[in-house]
């Protein structure tokens, strides 16, 4: 390998970076890499030598795309990378267009799709609109990374254009910042966050959206209040349907039940203090935050999404329930509340079956994909 050769990642945001590809771009700077990320920030970001700002938005037409497409396909022609990675569905579509000239040349450009917008039960738009593209930008792509089971097949069934598909499970969890709590630590984390032993505490972790269906489960709050005792739900994440889900939490007063936590940087803490996860997805690619909740042996209770359906075995390490389904999903956690057995059995089963998705496991897979296009 040439000393200083130069690789790129591609995103629409950096936070997106910050959170999930921190040990690939580690990898990369251990073995002599000079590692840059294109994204639409400004952070400072660890293990990168250049973040350079570009105005991607996740918006498909948008005029700030076009201008990325053009500084990124500048900055792409400046730097001869000799490997770039794009993620997100903007990024992936910018960063794959803005390299094609470069491709040609020699650069192998790697695309990680973190869910399609087409799917399974997706209405026909998102079929007519993003398979095609999806479809014909893999004609400009080395490797093309899908991370959920429904995502593989479809591209080995209609036979996508890149030269390699992979299945990969995910971006790693960190099993060693995410472990099950002593009793004494749960009791000593509800205490500094002001919530009582005797309360039943249930987290989503999303972004405040409508693909995440955060209303399914304020709706199942309201059938559980007066069936469980203090029990309280923890929404953590930001988003533009938060004064929506402020008004509905108020009309049905749920206040004493339901908090809206924002952007969190503790999310460890609160996973480990609650009792229960919960997700009311109407799609995912494959969740962090099902995995997370899984490594600190929390029982779930989930929307038979894609994604989800990946992480969670109905009945081994939780239930499932039909997307929609707010009323199932109210009797599958109370069951979850009663059966003190079942909560323990779906924990010790969560502990078992994230294994296969930690950071080292993905990261030795994604090593080898590197190492194998880069010679």
């Amino acid at each position: 390998m040439l000393t200083m050769e130069k690789i790129l990642f591609v995103a629409t945001i950096s936070e997106h970076i910050r959170h999930f590809h921190y040990p690939f771009l580690e990898w990369f700077k251990s073995m002599g890499y000079e590692t840059h990320v294109a994204s639409n920030g400004d952070e400072m970001l660890e293990h990168v030598d250049y973040c350079h700002n570009i105005p991607l938005t996740k918006k498909p037409v948008s005029m700030n795309n076009f201008r990325a497409y053009l500084k990124l396909r500048v900055l792409i022609k400046e730097n001869n990378y000799a490997l770039i990675h794009c993620h997100m569905p903007m990024g992936g579509v910018v960063g794959r267009l803005a390299a094609i000239s470069s491709r040609k040349k020699g650069t192998t450009v790697i695309y990680t799709a973190h869910g399609f917008h087409f799917y399974k039960g997706s209405s026909i738009k998102n079929w007519l609109l993003y398979f095609p593209a999806e479809y014909l930008l893999s004609l400009f792509t080395d490797v093309l990374i899908t991370i959920n089971r429904e995502d593989y097949q479809v591209t080995q069934k209609v036979k996508f254009l890149a030269r390699r598909v992979e299945f990969v499970k995910g971006v790693g969890i960190d099993l060693k910042k995410f472990t099950p709590p002593s009793d004494s630590d749960k009791y000593r984390l509800r205490a500094k966050y002001f919530y009582d032993e005797r309360d039943f505490i249930i987290i989503y972790v999303a972004e405040l959206s409508n693909r995440k269906n955060q209303i399914d489960i304020i709706r199942t709050m309201v059938l559980l209040k007066d069936k469980i005792p203090n029990v309280k739900l923890l929404l953590v994440g930001q988003g533009n349907l938060k004064p929506h889900y402020d008004g509905i939490i108020r009309a049905f007063g749920l206040e004493e039940n339901v908090q809206l936590l924002g952007y969190r940087r503790d999310i460890y803490n609160l996973m480990a203090l609650s009792d229960m996860a919960v997700s009311t997805s109407k799609q995912e690619g494959l969740p962090v935050n099902i995995m997370e909740a899984m490594a600190t042996g929390l029982p779930l209770v989930v929307s038979n999404c894609r994604g989800n359906r990946d992480l969670i075995k109905d009945g081994r390490n939780g239930y499932v329930f039909d997307v929609g389904d707010y009323k199932k999903a109210a009797q599958l956690i109370y069951k979850t509340y009663i059966r003190k057995n079942d909560r323990v059995y779906f924990g010790k089963n969560n502990l078992e079956d994230v294994k296969e998705f930690s950071v080292p496991n993905i990261l030795l897979k994604m090593i080898q994909i590197y190492q194998e296009s880069l010679h």
